[in-house]
This record gives C-alpha cells, structure tokens and sequence, in this order.
C-alpha cells in the first residue's frame, strides 16, 4: 500500500482487526520510510458498480459519496454513527446483489431514502429536498402531507 505521506510504494501492517459487522477489515500500517501512520480498511467488491445520471453521463459508485450525502442528512441528529454505518453497508449490499453492473442514480436514491425514513424522519426530509430538487416552501408542504409526515395536513 503507497504511503499517503510521501509516496513510498510499500507499508507494514501493524494491526489487523475486522470493522463494520465484520463486513470490513481495518489495517494500521507504518511507513518504513517515513515513520507515517495511517488507516486503510479492506472490504469484499462483489463488482464493479457504475451509475447512470439523470443525465446520461456514466461513473463509478462512490461508496464515500454515498456515505459524504448521508451525513449530511443526517447532521446534528441524535443517531448512532454505528446505525448509519450498518445502513450504508445494507445498500452497498443490496447493489451489488442487484445483478447489474449500471444503475440508474434513482436506484440508489431511493434505496437511501427508503432507508432514511425507517431512521429519522428529519434527515429523511432533508435527503429528499435535495434529492427530489424542492425550489419552494411549497414543495416541502407537498412532499410531507404526501408522506403523511405533517400532522397539521391530517387535521
């Protein structure tokens, strides 16, 4: 493993320990050359995945861009890192058992808000201002009355 430090292409395993319900292993390595110390984690890639865009534009599923746009829904809740780690690992899981190598960017948007909801019903409505594209205040009285999240709207 190349040192991220200065380059150097080779790196000594210090510990081994499995991470994330043993879907992960985490390495602490040390870099001969320049004493650095880092982190890599090691997990099972049933296959490359690849993501359609609205768009048409094609690019690699990003585990850590997933990971990046729920924690951003997620922020100043009081959820337990660990429950957002097992809901990510559960969707990595469940595309790469789709059996296809191209998904469509919905796929994986819906998969997370579906997710979401059955965790926090606020970062379930923050995810879906973005990822269903709200312009207006409008749009996120539609979007809770539609979900039966507003109880004003039951009233």
């Amino acid at each position: 493993m190349r040192c991220p430090f200065c380059g150097h292409l080779e790196s000594q395993v210090k510990d081994s320990r499995p991470s994330e319900d043993g879907a992960a292993i985490r390495r602490r390595r040390l870099c001969p050359e320049c004493g650095g110390r880092f982190t890599t984690f090691e997990r099972v890639q049933l296959r490359e995945l690849t993501i359609l865009k609205r768009s048409g534009r094609r690019s690699p599923f990003d585990r850590e861009k997933l990971v990046r746009s729920i924690a951003i829904a997620t922020r100043k809740r009081p959820i337990d890192t660990e429950r957002v780690d097992r809901m990510v690992n559960g969707i990595v899981r469940q595309l790469e058992s789709m059996g296809e190598t191209e998904l469509p960017s919905s796929a994986v948007g819906e998969m997370v808000m579906k997710a979401l909801k059955s965790l926090d019903d606020v970062a379930y409505v923050r995810y879906a201002s973005v990822y269903r594209d709200f312009r207006h205040t409008d749009d996120f009285a539609k979007f809770l009355s539609d979900e039966g999240l507003n109880e004003e709207a039951e009233d």
